[in-house]
């Protein structure tokens, strides 16, 4: 008799879970077992676990089909001015990547315990990574981030720490804030930038190698040549990078409904932002073809912001089309999942357009690229579409 009292008093409690907690476990494909199933052992994998397992929890707490949308940052920032990918670009890359990792494994340690209620499949709620782990995952790829950043000279680390910094800043306080979505656009901003600063450098040190030999002429970029000094070589991609910078704005406002929904106003808001970013890159990289070099303009009037000089005519070029393609590929990658969730704001579609969001960056990445007139590192850039899109099916990358 005493045990069905407590088979009862069991059922009780699994009857008394709060609704929403049991619409969130259905949403996350844990259907009927949200309250009733005993909690694992978030400290210690379960037994039996196969090394398959394993990688398969590291993937998911890496989102590793969001890693496609990194190295676009280095190679539009190289671009941006006016060089051509080389090792100061692979390190770049490298720190990018670490960088990026250690965030996303930041991320899911300072949110377990919400995700505990919002995501419990999550690699450690569920107990397949521990959280110490997961810690020390984090500051390990920040080292070695920082470590290849510093390869490439200390204006290339200094970004890189600013960067570090910045992560560490959003995932442990900032993204519960109003500054969470600036947080992460500054991330981004700076990853471009720092490409931009790697590329500088590594170019600076080429011209130098021989004594009295002539300095390394940079590929041109809007016919501005960039300067010699990392740092100020650097500013001239920053109109490249505040575009990046905005995109991950509003991505960032929308992944902030993920796990709940009911956002209409802010998908549409994004959704606009994503229009006029996409017609800005256009309008600009013809508009950069179609009149002279501007001297003292640094970079800028590449984005509209120097001084126009006399326009001459001007003939579409194979570089015109790839720049419309790209620039067409990001509005239909980012548009319609936004679209579905300012109709729909569930928190499915609004998942959706988050990942949407993350993926869009490569083909603008791509448009940057060519529009500061480096269409093989756009096309370079795009290849890694067709990876991210297989991968995503595998693992999400929100």
């Amino acid at each position: 008799m005493r045990w069905r009292l407590r088979a009862l008093s069991v059922l009780g409690a699994g009857l008394r879970m709060p609704s929403g907690a049991r619409g969130r476990a259905l949403q996350d494909g844990l259907s009927g077992t949200g309250g009733t199933a005993p909690a694992p052992d978030r400290h210690r994998p379960s037994p039996g676990r196969g090394r398959g397992d394993t990688v398969r929890a590291w993937t998911e707490l890496f989102r590793v089909s969001a890693l496609f949308s990194v190295p676009g940052d280095a190679l539009a920032g190289a671009a941006a001015v006016g060089r051509s990918p080389g090792r100061g670009t692979a390190l770049a890359i490298g720190a990018s990547l670490c960088l990026y990792e250690a965030g996303m494994a930041l991320n899911d340690w300072a949110d377990r315990e919400e995700d505990a209620v919002d995501r419990p499949h999550r690699p450690i709620p569920s107990g397949r990574i521990s959280p110490p782990a997961a810690l020390g995952a984090a500051g390990v790829l920040t080292a070695a981030g920082l470590a290849l950043a510093a390869r490439a000279g200390r204006p290339a680390l200094a970004v890189a720490t600013g960067l570090a910094a910045t992560v560490w800043a959003y995932d442990l306080h900032l993204k519960h804030t109003k500054a969470g979505p600036a947080a992460m656009a500054a991330a981004r901003t700076l990853d471009l930038l720092l490409g931009a600063t790697t590329s500088v450098a590594a170019g600076a040190r080429g011209g130098a190698v021989a004594r009295g030999a002539a300095p390394v002429v940079p590929r041109a970029a809007d016919n501005v040549a960039a300067p010699a000094h990392p740092a100020r070589g650097a500013l001239t991609a920053i109109p490249a990078a505040l575009v990046l910078g905005a995109h991950t704005y509003g991505v960032t406002a929308v992944s902030r409904h993920e796990a709940q929904g009911g956002s209409t106003a802010v998908p549409l808001a994004v959704l606009a932002t994503t229009a006029g970013l996409g017609a800005a890159v256009l309008t600009a990289g013809r508009a950069a073809r179609t009149r002279g070099p501007e001297p003292g303009a640094g970079g800028l009037g590449a984005m509209g912001l120097g001084e126009r000089r006399a326009t001459r005519p001007h003939r579409l070029t194979p570089a015109d089309l790839l720049l419309t393609a790209f620039t067409g590929a990001y509005l239909r990658t980012a548009a319609p999942p936004l679209l579905h969730a300012a109709l729909n704001p569930s928190p499915p579609l609004t998942q959706r357009a988050v990942g949407g969001g993350i993926r869009a960056m490569i083909p603008l990445q791509a448009a940057l690229a060519t529009r500061a007139g480096a269409p093989g590192s756009g096309l370079a850039v795009m290849a890694l579409v067709p990876l991210a899109r297989s991968l995503a099916r595998k693992v999400s990358p929100t």
